[in-house]
């Protein structure tokens, strides 16, 4: 939620002052009784049956359209638009009223994944396809075989939502699997791109040599994007031990998944393939690594990232067979392919991430159905820490971590399968809270809102932020 504009603080500011004086006396609500179902006794829904928790409901659906039927994949949020990304480009959608959503703009652009940042009126957009060129033409930019290419991130000006404008391409090394906006420090009148990219498919891709134990940070002069260039390739990893691993997915660490930065408090954790990190941010050109945590037991693939509000906590994602798999089953069990909450102990330098429980959804999918932890967000709820995350075919699932030992689910919302007799890739890729509504932009049925009525998270209505980007986390209090 970073690069709010004043108006936007204000808003925070006096919800807040609000929340605090609602928040003594707020009543507890029991658990939906599914979230109580241990999940073996769970009924698997129907193909394309909708079931939830009494407390979620769906309150609108917009189906795909026009040249954007390929993936759905990540969100971010600016005033009354949101911007869903899809692996041919990204839609605007006007959420004025967030109960009647309409497609306000689209842009074909293909280069999966097409990850989206905001700040102000730019818009960044990471393309992890290697393509003829950097052109946004379906015809003139293809997909190539490995060979001269580009991959990277393209700048967009938004400052008319309606009409996005292409402005810059920055070439990175490996393409930009996803990318993280990293507000300057104060005084600093550029904001960064962490880019994270990472080659399991061998040495012989030009320019993405292994091992590829870095990230490339992009600076971009607000006032003259035109000028952004990559800064900074810092290796983060540097074993050089990815060849003959005998689990090259999990270990030895070679690049980054995704990272998430709490600006204010110079901080970012990062998901990097076999390791759970922490890194310190005060010099935002070169992060450097605090500590570093490994669960060879139950986790794959280290995917994502979410600090909670006071920045005592991480929250990190395992991407269990991928994206590809069917993982929540009695087969793969509750500790595989779940997150993982580790409590930050010590401050500075001396800094430890603490391994304290694991959360998966507690229901079994068919196994035609791909789930995987996948991304979500905070729910500001002051005093608690609550969030809700996308798992694919798994559904919606808001769950409460303020307990880290302890966390529990409060709310569901899922689609049954898409099919019963093959294993099918759908459900929802990212479900992201913003201003009083949780928003999904579902793989393959276009996007849902959804509105929580549980006392539990209604103070979280009351605040409101001009602007969120779920990899850049800001604190909802200030």
């Amino acid at each position: 939620m970073k690069h709010t504009a004043p108006r936007g603080r204000m808003l925070k500011r006096l919800a807040a002052v609000s929340a605090f004086a609602l928040v003594v006396g707020l009543p507890t609500a029991p658990g939906s009784s599914a979230a109580r179902t241990p999940a073996g006794q769970h009924r698997i829904p129907g193909v394309d049956e909708i079931v939830s928790s009494p407390n979620l409901q769906q309150v609108a659906h917009l189906d795909k359209s026009g040249p954007l039927t390929g993936t759905n994949t990540d969100w971010a949020f600016q005033g009354r638009y949101a911007y869903g990304g899809n692996i041919n480009g990204f839609s605007v959608y006007d959420i004025r009223n967030p109960k009647a959503p309409t497609v306000a703009a689209q842009v074909l652009c293909p280069g999966s994944q097409n990850d989206i940042s905001i700040s102000g009126h730019l818009l960044f957009l990471g393309t992890d396809s290697q393509r003829t060129n950097d052109t946004c033409d379906n015809v003139a930019s293809t997909t190539v075989a490995p060979g001269d290419r580009w991959e990277g991130v393209k700048i967009f000006d938004i400052s008319d939502p309606l009409t996005p404008r292409y402005l810059k391409s920055i070439k990175t090394d490996c393409g930009s699997h996803t990318q993280t906006l990293v507000p300057g420090k104060r005084h600093d009148p550029n904001v960064y791109i962490y880019v994270q990219s990472y080659n399991l498919a061998g040495a012989s891709v030009p320019n993405c040599a292994l091992p590829h134990d870095k990230i490339s940070i992009i600076k971009v002069p607000v006032r003259n994007p035109a000028a952004a260039a990559v800064v900074a390739t810092p290796v983060l990893f540097p074993d050089g031990g990815f060849p003959g691993s005998d689990n090259p997915v999990q270990s030895p660490t070679t690049g980054c998944h995704d990272i998430t930065v709490y600006a204010e408090k110079n901080v970012a954790a990062g998901a990097c393939m076999g390791d759970g990190v922490l890194f310190d941010i005060t010099d935002r050109a070169a992060p450097k690594v605090v500590t570093t945590v490994r669960d060879e037991v139950n986790f794959a693939f280290w995917h994502s990232a979410t600090f909670n509000n006071d920045g005592t906590k991480i929250v990190f994602t395992d991407e269990l067979g991928g994206g590809g798999a069917a993982t929540c089953n009695a087969t793969i069990g509750p500790n595989r392919g779940a997150d993982a909450i580790y409590d930050i102990v010590g401050k500075g330098k001396k800094a430890k991430l603490v391994f304290r429980s694991y959360f998966k959804i507690p229901r079994a999918n068919a196994d035609t159905e791909v789930c995987v932890a996948h991304n979500g967000s905070l729910i500001p709820v002051p005093g608690r820490d609550i969030m809700v995350q996308a798992w694919y075919l798994g559904g919606i699932s808001v769950w409460d971590f303020t307990d880290s030992r302890r966390p529990k689910e409060i709310a569901y919302w899922e689609r049954g399968p898409l099919s019963t007799t093959q294993l099918t890739l759908g459900g929802s890729w990212s479900a992201y809270w913003y201003n009083g509504f949780i928003y999904s932009n579902d793989i393959t049925k276009g996007i849902d809102v959804l509105e929580i009525k549980d006392p539990r998270t209604a103070i979280a209505r009351l605040f409101r932020t001009d602007v969120f980007n779920a990899q850049t986390q800001d604190n909802y209090l200030r």
